[in-house]
C-alpha cells in the first residue's frame, strides 16, 4: 500500500509541470478568447453586419478557440493521449450527442443560414405556415413574429428555411385590388372613368409610380363588375387604410355622377298562374288584393 501512495506521489509530482503547463495554455486561450470577443464584432459592425449574425460568428470562433485549446491542453498534460485519439474521441462523441440535439442543431443551422442569406429582416412582414406579421427579431435558433393582431409568435427557424416564406414588404409597394359593380343600364364607358378618376385622387394611391389599372370583369347577377387595381404601400395598415380610401371615393363619384351601385335584385317566376283574392282591411274601409 505504501508503495502504491509513493508511486502515486512520485507520478503526480512528474505530471505536474505538464499540467501547470496545460493550465497555463488554457489561460492563453481564455486571454484570446477574450481578445476575439472583444476586437471581431467591432469589427464586424464596421462591416454593417446585421447583430445576430455578430453574434453567431463570434459564438463559432469562440466554440472552435476552446476545442482546439482544450485539444492541445490534454495533449500537453497526458503525452500518451494524442490528437488522433482525441479527436476520435471527440468524433463519436459528437455523433451521440448530435443524435441527442438533432432538432437544436437543425434550428441552428438553418438560423445561420438565414442570417447569412438574409431573405428577410427586423421590420419585414413576412406569412409562413398561416403565421402572418411583423419580424420582431431573428436569433440563431427562433425567430420571434409579432401577428397582426398583437399575438407574438416563436418559431423555429427550420420552418422558414423549408418552407415558402412569403415577404410582404420586400418591396416599397404592393398592388391590391377591389371589386366595383355599377347597374346594367349605366354605360360601361362612363363608369370606368369616373371610378378611375375617384381613385387617382386618393392621396395613398401611387399613381406616380404605377397606373392605375381598370378592367369591367363580369357580367354579375344584378351589376357589371369591375376589378380596379392600384399600388400603395406595402405594409399591411396601408392596404386597408388605402382600401378604405378607394372605396369611400368610388362610392363618393358614383354618386355624384348619378351611376348607381345596385343592390342584389331577384325575379321570381312561377310556371302557373297565382290566384288573386281581394282581403279587406282590418278597419273594413277598403279592399286590398
Amino acid at each position: 500500500m505504501r508503495n502504491q501512495i509513493v508511486g502515486y506521489t512520485n507520478g503526480f509530482w512528474r505530471i505536474l509541470p505538464l499540467i501547470l503547463a496545460s493550465l497555463l495554455w488554457l489561460v492563453l486561450v481564455w486571454l484570446a478568447v477574450k481578445l476575439v470577443g472583444f476586437a471581431v464584432p467591432r469589427a464586424l459592425k464596421r462591416a454593417k453586419m446585421r447583430g445576430a449574425l455578430r453574434e453567431v460568428i463570434v459564438m463559432l470562433l469562440t466554440v472552435f478557440m476552446w476545442l482546439f485549446g482544450v485539444l492541445i491542453a490534454v495533449t500537453i498534460a497526458f503525452p500518451t493521449i494524442t490528437p488522433g485519439k482525441a479527436l476520435t474521441a471527440l468524433g463519436v462523441g459528437g455523433v451521440a450527442i448530435g443524435f441527442a440535439f438533432k432538432d437544436v442543431f437543425e434550428n441552428f443551422l438553418a438560423g445561420v443560414l438565414l442570417l447569412f442569406r438574409e431573405p428577410f429582416s427586423k421590420t419585414d412582414f413576412i406569412e409562413c405556415e398561416g403565421i402572418d406579421g411583423q419580424v420582431e427579431d431573428i436569433t440563431v435558433r427562433d425567430t420571434l413574429i409579432r401577428q397582426t393582431d398583437g399575438q407574438l409568435v416563436v418559431a423555429p427557424n427550420a420552418m422558414f428555411f423549408k418552407n415558402p416564406v412569403t415577404i410582404r414588404t420586400a418591396q416599397g409597394l404592393r398592388r391590391t385590388t377591389i371589386i366595383a359593380g355599377v347597374s346594367y343600364d349605366t354605360d360601361v364607358d362612363a363608369a370606368r372613368d369616373v371610378i378611375v378618376k375617384a381613385v387617382k385622387e386618393v392621396d395613398s394611391v401611387r399613381d406616380d409610380v404605377r397606373d392605375v389599372q381598370i378592367f369591367a370583369q363580369e357580367f354579375g347577377d344584378s351589376s357589371i363588375n369591375f376589378e380596379v387595381t392600384w399600388w400603395t404601400g406595402s405594409r399591411p395598415v396601408d392596404i386597408r387604410a388605402s382600401r378604405d380610401k378607394v372605396v369611400a371615393a368610388v362610392k363618393r363619384a358614383l354618386d355624384d355622377a348619378g351611376m348607381e351601385i345596385p343592390f342584389p335584385y331577384r325575379t321570381l317566376t312561377f310556371k302557373e298562374p297565382l290566384p288573386m283574392r281581394m282581403v279587406k282591411d282590418p278597419d273594413g274601409t277598403s279592399d286590398t288584393p
